[in-house]
């Protein structure tokens, strides 16, 4: 039974090598292609019956991203969404999985490891990386270093060397609610500084 894929990456470079790897499979086939969300999610509206896995990236330029995405393929019944990517920040990772994706796969991963996650996908079995499994297990074993989608937020834009009040204009919070998010941070990450927290975090791929 052939598996038709919709794969959606905004390189057209890596969208060819993904094709050349997944198709090498055997039963695999590549049936079209999206640079972004949006386009794939108007693909689906139009041929959802005749996909059986989603593969998509999570970041895609200036386009719909990949959790976004996910999220309304999920909302609207489609297709498996596999998330095939480069990063893998327990952010990342846990924000894509919360969205409904099926599977977590990074794109360092081997040939055959892609496309037996592809299988998986298609038969609705879950399927994680192990590095992703491994950050997950992270996560759980030290749940109070654990941080809110919003103190991601704060830490990602720490590393960008936003100061609390353009953090507080970006997030549409006051600059109070900034440094009180920071206190948490700091706390949960030991650190007592914005450079501690941004290294202590990418140390933990928290960011």
């Amino acid at each position: 039974m052939t598996i038709r894929v919709l794969l959606v990456d905004d390189h057209p470079v890596v969208r060819a090598g993904l094709r050349a790897v997944l198709e090498s499979v055997g039963d695999i086939v590549v049936g079209a292609e999206a640079p972004d969300g949006r386009v794939a999610l108007e693909m689906l509206s139009r041929t959802g019956g005749t996909v059986d896995v989603v593969v998509m990236d999570l970041q895609m330029g200036s386009g719909m991203g990949g959790l976004d995405a996910t999220r309304r393929i999920v909302a609207a019944g489609g297709p498996p969404v596999l998330i095939l990517t480069t990063y893998d920040t327990q952010a990342d990772i846990v924000a894509a999985l919360e969205a409904g994706a099926i599977g977590y796969l990074l794109k360092d991963s081997q040939p055959e490891t892609i496309g037996a996650a592809v299988h998986d996908a298609a038969a609705g079995r879950p399927v994680l990386s192990p590095s992703v499994t491994a950050r997950l297990m992270q996560r759980v074993r030290s749940p109070g270093t654990s941080l809110s989608a919003r103190e991601i937020e704060i830490l990602r834009g720490l590393a960008t060397g936003a100061s609390n009040r353009a953090l507080a204009k970006e997030l549409f919070i006051s600059e109070a609610t900034v440094k009180t998010h920071l206190v948490h941070i700091y706390d949960k990450l030991g650190v007592d500084n914005r450079t501690a927290a941004v290294n202590r975090a990418r140390e933990e791929h928290l960011i």
